[in-house]
Formats: C-alpha cells, structure tokens, sequence
C-alpha cells in the first residue's frame, strides 16, 4: 500500500498544506517547517490504517507530533539557534519547545488528517 512514490507523493502534500496552514496561523513560515510538516503527515496517514479505536490513533499522532517538535525545536531553535518557534511565554511550555495548547491543536489535527485518510480508505478500497 505505500511504496516510495506514494510516500514522497504523501510527504509533499503534508509539506505544503502544512507550511500553508501555518502561513494561515502565524502569518509566515520557516523552510524547516516544510521538513517537519511533511514528516507529521506522513506518520499521521501511516497511524491511520491501524486497526485501533479512533481516538487512540488520534493520541498516537497527538504525541508522536509533540515528540517531532520537542526534537525538532531542540535541534532548530536551541542547537542551530534559528529562532523558528518560542513557546516560553505560552502556558505549560517544556523548554520553550512545546507546550499544552499546541499539543491539543495536534489533536484536533490528527483527528482531522486521519479522518480523512479513513474516508479516503474507504472510499478507495
């Protein structure tokens, strides 16, 4: 079911709705969201052909989101000091890196792409 080009097809498509959703949110993007966005939607559609209750992909996808971004900050903002995302002043932060209202958008997000993917299962198959 996921070969390489369906993957790459997949991981773009994640990319740029992504970057556009952020875009949307916060007025503008960073290139490393491109990467990261694509990553997420990727695993995110991968979650969704798991034969587990709905809302247990959802939190699957919901922490595996938080986890690529904790990394991801770390890497970008702490290491390679890019400045991209800062959530220090956000409630219930870790590190400056993620923090608790944008893990629950996560969850509204990957209830959204997987819900779609299913719909999108279904209808292929």
């Amino acid at each position: 079911m996921f070969t390489l080009q369906n993957n790459l097809f997949i991981f773009f498509i994640g990319a740029i709705l992504y970057s556009l959703l952020e875009i949307f949110w916060r007025g503008y993007s960073h290139i490393s969201m491109f990467l990261v966005g694509g990553i997420c939607f990727l695993l995110l559609i991968k979650i969704s052909v798991f034969q587990l209750p709905f809302i247990v992909k959802a939190i699957i996808g919901t922490i595996s989101i938080t986890l690529i971004e904790l990394i991801s900050g770390l890497l970008l903002n702490r290491v390679l000091k890019l400045g991209v995302w800062d959530y220090t002043n956000t409630p219930y932060n870790f590190l400056g890196q993620i923090c608790l209202p944008y893990s629950l958008y996560w969850l509204i997000l990957s209830m959204i792409v997987i819900s779609f993917s299913q719909f999108l299962t279904r209808k292929s198959g």
